[in-house]
């Protein structure tokens, strides 16, 4: 799978620098300690995504409002298909669903972690 392209690297560099306050809440709120290890701004292909599992094969987007125009919906909708086209799994959240519903983000994230879901399923049990 194309997982690096060298043109785009200077760019994650410094989007991982300037991460959104939304991105900074989730990141350091939950991912950095999340049950398997994330990297933030990695470049897969053509494209930087926001947050990047290889163990879950799960990519995390975080929307602003520029995704919800036309053009953010088309171009959204062409990256998905790309990532999906390499095996990945696509979990979009807007940024009002940081903000107002982190908790809900959160465990939906980690239904999308087969360790974090039998880890839970184990201590149901």
């Amino acid at each position: 799978m194309p997982f690096s392209n060298p043109v785009l690297s200077k760019n994650a560099r410094t989007l991982r620098r300037g991460m959104t306050k939304e991105e900074r809440h989730l990141w350091y709120d939950f991912l950095k300690s999340a049950p398997c290890t994330f990297n933030r701004q990695k470049v897969i292909g053509p494209y930087i995504v926001d947050f990047y599992c290889h163990a879950a094969g799960l990519v995390i987007e975080l929307d602003g409002s520029q995704h919800f125009e036309p053009e953010g919906v088309e171009a959204d909708r062409e990256r998905d298909a790309y990532l999906h086209s390499l095996g990945l799994n696509v979990l979009r959240y807007s940024n009002a669903e940081v903000n107002n519903a982190f908790r809900g983000v959160c465990e939906d994230i980690l239904r999308h972690i087969p360790s974090a879901e039998s880890s839970h399923q184990k201590e149901k049990d």
